[in-house]
């Protein structure tokens, strides 16, 4: 599944995806509420498109997340609240992304809205993951990714990867801001990142609200990367840890993936990539967020048959991983043929690995890949039929562009 060909390029959707805050100076925020993922092709970052399928019996139940995918600034006592109209929620699980806490909360009797227990913890990331069904017993699930206030609620810019995570060695340093940046050299004057492995750390600015660091080539695995933050004399500290490397190589024409884990091949995978008419990106991509199940469909970024229905409708995709802002995602596929797998590119652009409906079944190819890669795992496509270049700041592909390149666009040289 990939978008149609407006996906080229795009801000990463995903900032706090692992999200921190940045405490740089003061700007008040609120959250506002939005549907999630479920199909209304109103937020098409956070739904990703489907790969090639027969029409589906799709579910009537739709799910709202009250704040939306990807809001900041939450605050601690403001209503997080899952509801469903036309059905009945199934199952809602909040997590704080860096710890994987789950936070206890209560089904209303009439199983139609969901909320948390207590009170929120401050700079948190929270993933909320909710299931519903309707009255034929057809599934829909939504998800949405918030991120609560800082301390002092005085931040205008979101950092990630959290503070105390663990990643994977092409996670990059990115920080967005709530309001274009103008004096560019001064803010990322206040902005240290540095490498227990001694590698040069460079930042660069994409447009006036992005400011990504990374150094030269991948991170070292085991290393830890120090991020100071310094206002008005305050420091603030953020550190994470690089966890093992692992790179995988889809090869669009031999429709294989090679898993490769700290310099040896661990495992090949047979694919199913984009279509000729919808290929998949080449080049380096970057895992931003991971979601068990997923709603992808087609109308959300612009597929549609001539009847104007979506050209797919698939309400539980498994093992879905993000890959760019603009949908690509590699993720496990239920409905098509196994012969398909290693033999035939079907998909709208998404990589598609062998599965089961509902992703019970841990021996799999996408339950192996789900549950044995981490966020900020490299993914590299090659050979695919797409001949145009995958914008750097399309999600986390920062590895696309060339150093020299990169370098040039930081501003404090």
């Amino acid at each position: 599944m990939i978008t149609a060909r407006k996906r080229r390029t795009g801000l990463m959707g995903t900032a706090g995806v692992l999200g921190g805050v940045l405490a740089l100076t003061a700007l008040g925020g609120t959250s506002h509420a939005a549907t999630s993922g479920n199909g209304t092709g109103k937020q098409p970052k956070a739904q990703a498109q489907g790969a090639q399928s027969d029409a589906q019996d799709a579910s009537a139940a739709r799910i709202g997340i009250t704040p939306g995918q990807g809001a900041h600034n939450v605050g601690i006592d403001s209503p997080v609240r899952v509801t469903v109209s036309n059905g009945k929620l199934t199952k809602v699980t909040m997590t704080a992304v860096a710890t994987g806490t789950e936070i206890p909360g209560t089904l209303s009797a009439d199983g139609t809205s969901w909320k948390p227990n207590g009170r929120l913890e401050r700079a948190t990331t929270y993933q909320v993951e909710a299931e519903a069904a309707d009255a034929k017993g057809r599934s829909v699930t939504g998800n949405a990714t918030i991120t609560t206030v800082s301390p002092a609620n005085d931040f205008i810019g979101h950092l990630s990867p959290e503070n105390g995570s663990t990643v994977g060695v092409g996670m990059p340093v990115s920080v967005t801001f709530d309001k274009a940046i103008g004096d560019k050299a001064a803010v990322q004057s206040k902005i240290q990142v540095s490498s227990s492995s001694g590698q040069r750390v460079v930042g660069h600015w994409f447009n006036d609200n992005r400011l990504d660091f990374r150094p030269e080539g991948y991170w070292k695995p085991g290393s830890t990367v120090t991020v100071n933050l310094t206002s008005h004399g305050v420091r603030k500290t953020v550190t994470f840890k690089i966890g093992r490397s692992q790179i995988s190589t889809v090869d669009a024409t031999t429709k294989q993936m090679t898993v490769v884990r700290d310099g040896k091949t661990i495992k090949t995978i047979p694919i199913s990539s984009g279509s000729p008419e919808h290929p998949t990106y080449n080049g380096r991509m970057v895992i931003s967020e991971k979601f068990r199940h997923i709603h992808m469909n087609g109308a959300s970024v612009g597929l549609t048959k001539k009847d104007g229905k979506p050209a797919y409708d698939i309400s539980d995709v498994p093992h879905a991983m993000r890959l760019t802002a603009s949908g690509t995602f590699i993720h496990g596929n239920y409905w098509g043929a196994d012969s398909i797998f290693g033999k035939a590119n079907t998909s709208h652009g998404c990589v598609g690995l062998k599965d089961v409906k509902g992703g019970g079944d841990g021996g799999k190819p996408a339950a192996w890949f789900f549950d044995n890669s981490m966020i900020g795992d490299v993914v590299i496509v090659k050979n695919s039929a797409d001949k145009t270049t995958l914008a750097p700041d399309n999600g986390l592909s920062d590895w696309n562009m060339p150093w020299t390149q990169w370098v040039a666009g930081s501003a404090t040289g």
